[in-house]
């Protein structure tokens, strides 16, 4: 998937890696589409749809919504 996400113009921003314990992720992955256009087509593409059953079997859950990224912090100027 990933390179067809970049094939829409998608940008990876960041991965976290867990430890899936407890119900927790055992990845996460934020990405960016330079516009709704990119997202759209992303959504729409028929290799993307034509991989849904390969990628609910190996996929928990895909949460998709709006964002804004800021510069990173360290934790102490968090508190």
């Amino acid at each position: 998937m990933l390179g067809l996400l970049l094939d829409h113009g998608a940008r990876i921003v960041h991965r976290a890696i867990g430890d899936g314990s407890d119900g927790t992720p055992d990845e996460v992955q934020f990405y960016t589409f330079a516009d709704k256009t990119g997202l759209d087509g992303y959504l729409a593409n028929l290799r993307r749809i034509a991989l849904a059953e390969e990628r609910e079997r190996v996929i928990d859950r895909t949460l998709r919504f709006p964002e804004t990224f800021v510069g990173r912090r360290d934790a102490r100027e968090l508190t």
